[in-house]
């Protein structure tokens, strides 16, 4: 079977995924390496696993995550769908079936909020654990864009902390952050992930929760 570390270890992903950072790191983008997308493949995974889903559907799912980006090889422009094929080229070339591939195709095609949309158990899996990933650490040091008119450098560099739960009892996934107030505002981070939370809420709602954003501890949705 196809997993996570198959994929990993797989050497047209690992020249792919070096390219894709490479072109996002000239654009000055926030980090899309495999730091990202280790991270997003596990919470990916870890959803589905707490809300009690099929191993198969687990697998996909941090399959998925991992792959999500590698349409950045191609453009950052319209990277969530040139992704989507370059992962069912991959997949299938690594001998997984057509109808697994296929819904990992469709998860990334989905996972970005300008036209993202949840589909699937996966996609909605993978939408919630991408825009989970905010952090410091994502910040390039010699960004272009660092300074007071950058709003989105200014959240991430303020983040400190975020991941993801999932509250049975409650019927809740959340995402949990903690954010350094004296570097940005807590409205500072609705203005720029606004759209974003939006469609993780679709995203939840499609697994059968609710969602809930809380930041340093405060329950803000």
């Amino acid at each position: 079977m196809i997993n996570i570390k198959t994929v990993k270890n797989d050497e047209e992903v690992v020249a792919i995924m070096k390219v894709a950072e490479t072109q996002i790191e000239s654009l000055g983008f926030t980090e899309h390496s495999t730091r990202h997308s280790s991270i997003v493949s596990k919470w990916a995974g870890d959803i589905l696993r707490k809300t009690g889903d099929s191993e198969r559907e687990i697998n996909l799912a941090e399959i998925a995550g991992y792959l999500h980006d590698i349409g950045n090889s191609v453009s950052r422009f319209d990277h969530a769908q040139s992704g989507a094929i370059l992962a069912y080229k991959i997949l299938t070339r690594m001998g997984m079936d057509y109808l697994s591939a296929s819904e990992i195709m469709m998860a990334i095609g989905n996972h970005d909020e300008e036209n993202g949309v949840p589909v699937s158990k996966i996609s909605s899996a993978l939408i919630i654990a991408d825009k989970a990933d905010v952090h410091k650490s994502r910040v390039r040091k010699n960004s272009v864009r660092i300074g007071p008119d950058s709003i989105h450098d200014r959240v991430n560099l303020a983040a400190e902390s975020s991941f993801v739960s999932v509250d049975n009892d409650e019927k809740r996934i959340a995402i949990e952050i903690k954010i350094n107030t004296e570097m940005c505002e807590v409205m500072d981070y609705f203005e720029i992930y606004h759209k974003r939370m939006q469609l993780c809420r679709r995203a939840a709602n499609y697994l059968g929760y609710k969602f809930g954003l809380i930041i340093n501890g405060n329950v803000l949705v």
